[in-house]
C-alpha cells in the first residue's frame, strides 16, 4: 500500500459535538482533505505547536514528552495514520534511538501533536484517503464511479470519546437528490466547512452504493 503525505490545513470548532474540534489534514500532492474530530485539549496542543510564537509558561503534556525524548535522544521520525475502523483512526509513531527504530501506537491527535514538535512528516495510506478524503472539486459525471467504491464506513454517526479520534460524524441529508448533495458538497468545501462536507460526502456514498 502506498503512503500519501499530509499537511495540516487547520482546526475548526465542531458544530455538532460540544468541546470537539475538526482537524483538517491536506493531501500534499492532491486536492483531498481529511477531517478528523479531536478533543479540545489536543486541539489546543496542536494549535500551540502551529503558532511558533506561543510559548506556554509551563510545558503541556506533548511538550513534556518532547523534552523527555530530547533528554534521552529519542527522535520521532514520522507519523503514519495506518488504519480506519468503524470511523476511528489509528496511528503509529515511528521513533528512533541509537539507530534502532521502534513503532509506538498512538491516538491520531496525540501523534500529530508530537509530529509538529519534532518536525516529523505525517502520512496515511492511499486506501484510507480514498475512503475518508474530501475532494475540493466534485463532478458527479467524473467522480461517481470512484465514490461508488467507497463503503459505508462513515455512514452512521460516531460517538466522540476522549480515547478516540474519529471521522466527522454523519448527519441526515437523505431528503436531498444526488445533484443537490453534490451542489451542497461543493458549496461546503468552497466555504471550508469541512465538517459539513464530510457529512454530505457520507450521504452521497450511501446513495451511490
Amino acid at each position: 500500500m502506498s503512503l500519501v503525505k499530509l499537511t495540516i490545513k487547520g482546526i475548526s470548532y465542531s458544530q455538532t459535538q460540544n468541546g470537539a474540534y475538526a482537524l483538517i489534514l491536506n493531501e500534499v500532492d492532491g486536492d483531498r482533505k481529511l477531517p478528523i474530530v479531536i478533543g479540545a485539549f489536543e486541539a489546543q496542543s496542536i494549535a500551540i505547536a502551529l503558532e511558533k510564537e506561543i510559548k506556554p509558561p509551563r510545558p503541556l503534556t506533548h511538550d513534556l514528552f518532547k523534552n523527555f525524548a530530547d533528554r534521552f535522544d529519542i527522535v520521532v521520525k514520522q507519523v503514519i495514520i495506518h488504519k480506519l475502523v468503524d470511523g476511528v483512526f489509528y496511528s503509529s509513531i515511528i521513533c528512533e534511538r541509537d539507530k534502532i527504530e521502534e513503532i509506538v501506537d498512538a491516538r491520531t491527535s496525540d501523534a500529530i501533536a508530537l509530529a509538529l514538535r519534532f518536525n516529523a512528516p505525517i502520512f496515511t495510506y492511499k486506501n484510507i484517503l480514498d475512503k475518508a478524503g474530501i475532494y475540493l472539486n466534485i463532478n458527479p459525471s467524473e467522480d461517481g464511479n470512484e465514490n461508488q467504491e467507497n463503503d459505508d464506513i462513515l455512514s452512521t454517526p460516531e460517538t466522540f470519546g476522549a480515547e478516540d479520534d474519529v471521522v466527522v460524524p454523519a448527519n441526515s441529508y437523505s431528503g436531498f437528490s444526488l445533484k443537490e448533495l453534490y451542489d451542497k458538497l461543493e458549496e461546503a468545501v468552497q466555504n471550508e466547512d469541512y465538517e459539513k462536507a464530510a457529512k454530505i460526502r457520507d450521504e452521497i456514498s450511501k446513495k451511490e452504493s
